[in-house]
């Protein structure tokens, strides 16, 4: 299992993330583009996931809701941006909860071998929206998200 490498320098915007995976990166791509397999391993593990749209395309738009065990719903969209492919992809992310905080994510997967490296810097419009995305929760959802895709990559996901 991978370990999440998590920066946010002070004064600065944005969020980096970086960890390792144990598969090739035609298999994270797919693990990132797959409405059905994203649904599997995005988000926190209490959390159901229910992707509404996510059409994988320069100009694509994205929408899913995590729903708690209360029912309570947490809405995410956006719009990819480019052309998405095994060696990354730009999207825009907004929390339905805080309209009009936007913030722009590369994400990028670095092969080697039979490993991958998967790197997202996320950019938000200042240090105190950056902040408030840490203050929700990011870190949680975002390690026990991962530790979730690694569960999947065991099981070894077929490449289509």
């Amino acid at each position: 299992m991978g370990t999440t490498r998590i920066v946010a320098p002070a004064d600065m915007p944005f969020i980096d993330l970086e960890r390792e995976f144990e598969a090739p990166v035609e298999l994270l791509y797919r693990a990132h583009t797959d409405p059905e397999l994203l649904r599997q391993w995005l988000g926190p593990a209490q959390y159901e996931m229910t992707v509404e749209e996510y059409d994988v395309r320069d100009g694509g738009r994205w929408r899913y809701t995590h729903r708690d065990r209360s029912g309570i719903a947490y809405g995410f969209h956006g719009v990819f941006h480019g052309q998405p492919s095994t060696a990354g992809m730009l999207q825009t992310f907004e929390f339905d909860g805080a309209p009009g905080h936007v913030s722009l994510d590369a994400l990028t997967f670095e092969p080697n071998g039979d490993r991958t490296t998967v790197r997202i810097h996320s950019v938000h419009q200042s240090v105190e929206a950056r902040d408030a995305m840490i203050r929700s929760g990011m870190e949680r959802g975002v390690n026990e998200g991962y530790e979730r895709l690694d569960d999947l990559i065991a099981r070894r996901v077929p490449v289509a």
